[in-house]
């Protein structure tokens, strides 16, 4: 971990000192456009009366003031990035000192209905969620809980292979996110696509030669007039041509200019995001292929992009009254520009919900990468066939302390169950956890908390943390009944590790006892794979009529009138239970 807090630290103070080098540069760029405004208006001033050489100054002034802008624009955004930069640094050294709760818990997203989402703290406060997301896109970090839910055994080794790749590239890694985390709009990726699909042209066609041929003559007219061989009246007509034309379009451009304005800034942060995406070279297959989607033989999508960006920024020029005056009176901006947005729109438009898929990849690879990289002592389990579901060596919970987890092995062949026992507090219910978030970290292609790791992929259903529903009219009895009856239901449609946690809460014991023993029969009999936390002794009586059915436990002990556990996995049946000592204890009972 030191040396991981030491990486992060030393890409802090290599921020800052370019930060502070851009920072002086924003001063300087400042200082120059205000001494450019005001020799402009000296010029103005002292040339007052000279017509033709005002406006050539207006002109030239207007034409290095924009210049200066973009500029300064540039260098705004390299502060802005390089402000990414360390606060991507920053929360890396928090998260590794255990402080994560700040972070977005993905709450929203924890399903009771789920396979096991409810069950083994995906989501909400100190979630796995919470712990292990780097997304910086709202498509990214849908695509990761897509990903956390999906229960996908399919192409793990290629999921394997590009968490691996991407783990080793953190310079690549930073600078995509930082980019990534600049991206602030109002209008997600797929109002986006819906705008592209539905938007109906209303340029004429014909209006592309016919701005160039106006834009021609005003030039002609204008230059006529400085050199003195014109008059200034023709001017002032085709000034006032130029914006009755542009007026009657004026609804239907106002319309395009807005929603424009909407997206232009997701079109120029994708574009560089794109760009990162092409400008490297990966080796793995998933990477390449992600990557190839977006660059062909003949066209760049971040060229494509850009070149959107930079119309939609030209059509944005509108909105400064001077240029819109001049630019639609003599050139017929506004027309040209939406002309040039919709051409576009008819040979890209189709394109982009690809382009937007691929970087929503690649925001989510890069988060698992960088989990990855954070965890190099976490191992990528060696994928097997036959009677392996997971062997693992020192196996532990990834949202454990590592200074404090104690570690177990793992060894669940396919068609076992285990019955678990154990006293409260000793272990039992964080090594389902434990257990569970390995097979789902691992059918997404990340390492797990293990030295060594084996696993042969099968598919997650839990049932933990069944609640009863005020709203439904459910008791807590039936809402386990129900989920219950899904995991039977599911089982038939293939194969499923099982997790369960104390099932039959909610009648006697005796009935409990009963009817965890049919439950297990029946699972055993339809030959699934799993594990069964239970207080009920009795249930281990299973064992002896079938040989799937295997005891293991979790110990406690009493020291010196103190109560002990060690955490430990063992093979056999727990004796000793706590809560008569704890009630003792606790001097609620005498």
């Amino acid at each position: 971990m030191d040396s991981l807090t030491s990486f992060y630290q030393n890409r802090i103070e290599t921020y800052k000192e370019q930060l502070g080098k851009v920072k002086q540069r924003l001063v300087v760029s400042s200082s120059i456009r205000l001494l450019v405004f005001f020799a402009a208006a000296a010029m103005v001033y002292f040339l007052f009366g000279e017509a033709k050489l005002v406006f050539t100054v207006i002109i030239v002034a207007i034409a290095i003031f924009l210049y200066l802008i973009s500029k300064h624009t540039d260098l705004l955004y390299q502060r802005d990035k390089l402000l990414a930069l360390i606060k991507l640094n920053q929360t890396e050294i928090q998260v590794l000192e255990r402080k994560f709760h700040q972070l977005p818990d993905g709450l929203e997203y924890k399903d009771p209905s789920h396979f096991f989402a409810q069950d083994i703290d995906l989501f909400g406060k100190g979630s796995f969620y919470q712990y292990s997301n780097r997304t910086a896109l709202p498509q990214g970090s849908e695509l990761l809980v897509e990903m956390l839910l999906s229960n996908n055994i399919d192409n793990i080794a290629s999921k394997q292979e590009a968490v691996a790749e991407l783990a080793k590239m953190p310079d690549w890694r930073q600078q995509f996110s930082a980019i990534a985390f600049l991206v602030k709009t109002d209008v997600g990726t797929k109002t986006i696509v819906s705008w592209l699909k539905g938007y109906t042209s209303y340029v004429p066609k014909a209006m592309r030669i016919i701005s160039y041929i106006f834009s021609l003559l005003s030039v002609i007219l204008i230059g006529g007039y400085l050199l003195g061989l014109l008059p200034g009246f023709p001017i002032i007509v085709i000034l006032l041509v130029g914006l009755l034309l542009s007026g009657y379009y004026l609804k239907n451009t106002s319309k395009l200019a807005s929603d424009a304005n909407r997206v232009q800034s997701t079109f120029r942060q994708y574009q560089k995001l794109i760009l990162k995406i092409e400008e490297e070279t990966f080796t793995s297959d998933l990477l390449k292929e992600k990557r190839n989607s977006v660059v062909s033989t003949t066209e760049k999508a971040s060229q494509i992009l850009k070149e959107f960006s930079e119309i939609l920024s030209a059509l944005d020029q509108r909105n400064n009254m001077f240029f819109a005056l001049l630019g639609n009176g003599f050139f017929l901006w506004d027309l040209r520009q939406a002309h040039r947005i919709e051409q576009w729109i008819d040979r890209h438009g189709a394109k982009v919900e690809n382009w937007f898929k691929a970087i929503a990849f690649f925001d989510v690879y890069n988060s698992l990468g960088n989990f990855a990289h954070n965890h190099p002592n976490y191992v990528f389990p060696k994928l097997v066939e036959g009677d392996v579901v997971l062997k693992a060596s020192e196996a532990s919970h990834p949202l454990l302390d590592p200074q404090k987890a104690v570690t177990n092995d793992i060894n669940l062949l396919r068609e076992e169950f285990f019955i678990v026992t154990g006293a409260n507090m000793a272990g039992k219910s964080t090594f389902l956890r434990t257990v569970s978030l390995q097979i789902v970290m691992a059918n997404m292609g990340l390492p797990v908390c293990a030295s060594a790791a084996e696993y042969g992929p099968i598919k997650l259903i839990t049932s933990m943390r069944t609640t009863d529903s005020l709203t439904d009219d459910e008791s807590y009895f039936f809402s386990e009944l129900k989920r219950l009856k899904y995991i039977v239901d599911q089982i038939g449609n293939g194969g499923y590790f099982i997790v369960l946690d104390e099932i039959l809460k909610g009648t006697n014991s005796m009935d409990k006892a009963i009817g965890s023993r049919k439950f297990v029969e029946r699972l055993v009999a339809s030959k699934s794979t799993g594990i069964i936390a239970t207080h009920d002794l009795s249930l281990c009586e299973a064992s002896k009529e079938l040989p799937q059915v295997k005891n293991y436990y979790f110990d406690a002990e009493i020291i010196n009138n103190e109560l002990h556990f060690d955490y430990t996995f063992k093979p056999g049946i727990c004796k000793n239970m706590n809560a008569s000592f704890l009630l003792k204890k606790m001097e609620i009972v005498e």
